[in-house]
């Protein structure tokens, strides 16, 4: 994939520039990333970004013709909140770089999510490489760093004060993106509050400014909702099932409405055929497949090789899809000559008046591992961890 860049950039490419990256994404965040970095981009062409991209607008098609009764089906009972939008804030798409069957790179949809990812950061880590590696400058992504922060800002802090905004997480100092965090409030001068801090008062929400009470009136919200219920003895003023006067961006339904409860009602040629557990078909052989659960984060319960036995044992069937395999081409050559798997996110924002969303950025993930996640790979394992693509 694109073998002139791929050459220079391994050519150029020394433990002191990799350290050099590193520091300068501690410096820039002011804390050190606490995932692993990986020591190179990926890169791709422009005739696999176009497939990436007509891929993603017939999925965005075919999720706007949903009925939104359907769509409500997503969410359990339990984790419905008030005051839903008639769309997400967030977009973001999962495709696996694969190999089709005759020989071709092409991507394959691994998952959606209508929730932020590391958009703050990824800007960043594309800038911080091209510093690293200045030829990079020359395939970058096309959007300005000032119109990144400006529709960034339109989106999360609106027309508010950004004292009135906060990034809400739980127990945000122990969460891996926390550089993340650190990088948003630098961007739109919010502040990052955890959901034990916050304070209610009938419909209001207020946080703790240096001994000053503030009212919070927009969430930029980065919590996993259903994920509240497994913390033992969490103690909260505010539930998010509570009607309160703030603004969601972007509304917790969607978490679930945007899932891979969607993908067995998604047709195309990169989308991978998939089914719900409790509806998998007879002539189908589970060998083929992946189980996954509708709602896990972070490659959580998925397993790559489900048995009759492991299916027949579950309980909440209609909780699970069965997606087909793809099959991770390792392409991305690194200095030793062996090669990496990747997947790549594209990262869109969706403006509440915009008929379709806008693509800000990308986050591309490698692994040399069956499962793409840092856990799985060997200690001594290079090109692997959080990345970013870049398309020449």
């Amino acid at each position: 994939m694109i073998p002139k860049y791929r050459q220079q950039f391994n050519q150029e490419f020394s433990q002191e520039k990799y350290q050099k990256l590193k520091d300068l994404l501690t410096q820039k965040g002011g804390i050190e990333p606490t995932f692993r970095v990986s020591e190179s981009p990926i890169f791709l062409t422009k005739e696999f970004q176009n497939k990436l991209i007509d891929a993603s607008e017939s999925i965005i098609s075919q999720i706007k013709a949903i009925p939104a009764e359907i769509l409500q089906n997503a969410i359990p009972e339990n984790c419905k909140v008030p005051n839903d939008t008639a769309q997400p804030h967030f977009f973001t798409i999962d495709f696996g770089v694969c190999k089709s069957k005759n020989g071709e790179i092409e991507p394959q949809l691994i998952e959606l999510q209508a929730f932020p990812s590391l958009y703050a950061f990824q800007k960043v880590y594309e800038e911080t490489f091209c510093e690293v590696y200045p030829f990079l400058s020359e395939i970058r992504n096309p959007m300005a760093p000032e119109i990144f922060k400006k529709l960034l800002r339109e989106l999360i802090v609106g027309d508010e004060n950004p004292e009135n905004v906060i990034l809400l997480e739980i127990f945000p100092e122990k969460q891996k993106t926390a550089i993340d965090f650190a990088l948003t409030e630098q961007l739109l001068g919010i502040k990052t509050v955890c959901l034990t801090k916050v304070k209610k008062t009938g419909k209001k929400l207020y946080y703790d400014n240096n001994g000053k009470l503030i009212e919070i009136k927009r969430i930029y919200n980065r919590v996993i909702f259903d994920e509240l219920d497994r913390i033992p003895d969490l103690t909260t003023e505010f539930n998010f099932r509570d009607e309160v006067d703030v603004k969601w961006i972007t509304h917790p339904n969607w978490f679930f409405k945007i899932s891979k409860f969607l993908l067995p009602l998604l047709h195309h040629q990169f989308v991978p055929k998939s089914y719900f557990l409790h509806e998998f078909p007879e002539h189908e052989n589970l060998e083929n497949f992946v189980l996954k659960p509708l709602f896990s984060f972070a490659g959580s319960g998925v397993n790559l090789n489900p048995t009759q036995e492991i299916t027949a044992s579950i309980e909440d069937k209609e909780n699970y899809i069965l997606q087909r395999k793809v099959n991770y081409e390792p392409i991305f050559e690194d200095i030793n000559g062996e090669y990496s798997k990747a997947e790549i996110r594209l990262l869109y924002i969706w403006r509440e008046n915009d008929e379709h969303p806008i693509l800000l950025e990308n986050l591309s993930r490698m692994t040399k591992a069956a499962m793409i996640n840092v856990d799985f790979n060997k200690k001594d394992a290079i090109w692997i961890g959080s990345s970013n693509a870049f398309f020449g």
